[in-house]
């Protein structure tokens, strides 16, 4: 990183994330929002784990190779499984986020959210 440059980092609440990103099974995030402000392809970001306003342990580096805006519905599958290896349908990720939001507000298929997609950056 040049001096001055922004960092940007994609983080994480769960621990159990740090392995599945070590070794390329999470290679997509899915967000509640609208994000495309703050990621963009082609940006280099650390990939961290740790708790909201805590500490977080770097994991590694990454690439975004895309970011979309869509309802929830519109989520596929196969962004659903590259965000969580575990997860196969809607309702499984919404209940997901549900607990990662904590719960907030009711999460809906109506709701938007952005899938980023990213590639590991060995260092």
């Amino acid at each position: 990183m040049s001096e001055g440059a922004t960092v940007f980092a994609l983080n994480f609440y769960s621990a159990l994330f740090a392995e599945q990103l070590r070794d390329g099974r999470k290679t997509a995030t899915i967000r509640l929002g609208d994000k495309t402000d703050k990621y963009q392809p082609g940006q280099i970001v650390w990939l961290t784990v740790g708790r909201r306003f805590g500490t977080r342990k770097k994991v590694g580096a990454a690439i975004i190779d895309g970011v979309e805006v869509k309802s929830l519905r519109d989520v596929t599958p196969r962004e659903i499984q590259r965000d969580n290896p575990e997860l196969r349908r809607h309702e499984e990720l919404i209940e997901f986020l549900t607990n990662i939001y904590g719960r907030e507000r009711e999460i809906s298929p109506e709701d938007t959210v952005t899938v980023i997609q990213f590639s590991r950056v060995d260092e």
